[in-house]
């Protein structure tokens, strides 16, 4: 089975700082890898060339084994990327659906067809299981982070995202928020949605994950399934950039 995505040799330098060097991941349907490391690491460039914000100077991406140009982020949509960054990039004065479908919106006659849009999304969140999220037609400012979260996720899904990119999408929330974002997490992946997970909670990464994949220096120390590396043996190749000894000699 070929990966849903696949970076081979990546690179990419800002003047003379190399941010990335001979990058290697994929990703597989319906699998979760977690992408760990410091900040500087990579992992914020490595996700804008996998969403055509940057264009990579070295290396190809291969999604379902064929070679694509992702020269910007209309066209990683095409592709079935859908990025969720941490800041979520909601318009805090407009309701859910016009945030849900925010600059590809519904349209009838010439005018706006905001009945489809809010049908179409109570029908998107009673399906995901978002059940927060009840009033409609109330700002999303007023909504919590985990409703924010769980918005911006959905929005994603209706356009049919098969790859999902997610920036720390549980920072600043507290548990039982948390919880319900990895829920919906782990009802895309069932769905066969296949997610790099960025995040520093180790906990949370390793509950979600399948494999994990970190990186220090603008390169990948290693990748393993989450079965073969502890949560300390993760934080020494973050730390240290080089695997576990139990990891080299497998």
């Amino acid at each position: 089975m070929n990966p849903l995505i696949e970076t081979r040799h990546i690179s990419k330098h800002f003047g003379g700082v190399q941010a990335l060097d001979d990058v290697n991941v994929t990703l597989y349907p319906g699998e979760v890898v977690g992408l760990l490391g410091h900040n500087g690491a990579g992992k914020s460039t490595l996700i804008k060339i996998l969403s055509g914000a940057y264009a990579a100077d070295g290396g190809e991406i291969l999604i379902d084994g064929q070679p694509v140009t992702l020269g910007s982020p209309r066209d990683a949509q095409r592709q079935g990327i859908e990025t969720i960054y941490q800041n979520l990039a909601l318009a805090d004065n407009l309701d859910v659906p016009a945030n849900i479908f925010l600059g590809r919106e519904l349209m009838r006659g010439g005018r706006l067809d905001e009945d489809t849009m809010e049908l179409e999304a109570r029908k998107l969140l009673d399906r995901l299981g978002v059940v927060s999220v009840r009033n409609l037609s109330q700002p999303v400012s007023g909504f919590s982070g985990g409703q924010r979260q769980s918005i911006a996720i959905s929005r994603a899904v209706y356009f049919q995202a098969r790859i999902l990119i997610m920036d720390e999408p549980t920072a600043a929330l507290g548990p039982q928020e948390t919880a319900q974002v990895n829920d919906l997490i782990l009802s895309l992946k069932r769905e066969g949605v296949g997610i790099f997970l960025i995040s520093h909670d180790l906990h949370d990464v390793f509950d979600l994950a399948d494999r994990l994949t970190v990186m220090k220096n603008g390169r990948v120390v290693g990748t393993a399934p989450k079965e073969d590396i502890t949560p300390d043996e993760a934080l020494e190749m973050i730390i240290a950039g080089k695997l576990p000894r139990a990891l080299q000699t497998a």
